[in-house]
């Protein structure tokens, strides 16, 4: 499995972006993703989860209301659509996928990483 994440860019605090990422390899469809930022210094926390059919999510505490993860499994993409950007979401977003098909937290729990990309949010 080979992931894709594009869509970071710079952008003031209050603004939107849709990150993307694109699959590629077998049995996408059978499990679940993820989207992960770390910031400088920090270390890789979840942001967000979809299930492999899209029917169960999950998101952090400090972006609930503000971002929507979605994907289409014909597309073999996952989105995060990121609303009213803080300064503190500035962080490398990387997509990844999970061992099963639910909507896991850890990241022991994913075993296939894209490259991140620079989301970068001014005040």
């Amino acid at each position: 499995v080979q992931l894709q994440a594009s869509g970071g860019g710079l952008v003031q605090a209050g603004g939107s972006l849709r990150l993307s990422c694109a699959a590629s390899g077998p049995m996408f469809n059978s499990y679940g993703m993820g989207w992960f930022r770390q910031a400088p210094g920090k270390e890789r926390r979840i942001v967000s989860a979809i299930s492999w059919s899209g029917g169960l999510t999950y998101y952090a505490d400090s972006v609930k209301g503000r971002f929507t993860i979605s994907r289409d499994n014909a597309k073999r993409m996952v989105y995060l659509q990121m609303n009213n950007l803080k300064p503190e979401d500035t962080a490398v977003y990387f997509c990844a996928v999970a061992r099963n098909s639910v909507v896991p937290r850890g990241l022991d729990d994913y075993n296939y990483w894209g490259q991140g990309t620079l989301v970068t949010v001014s005040s």
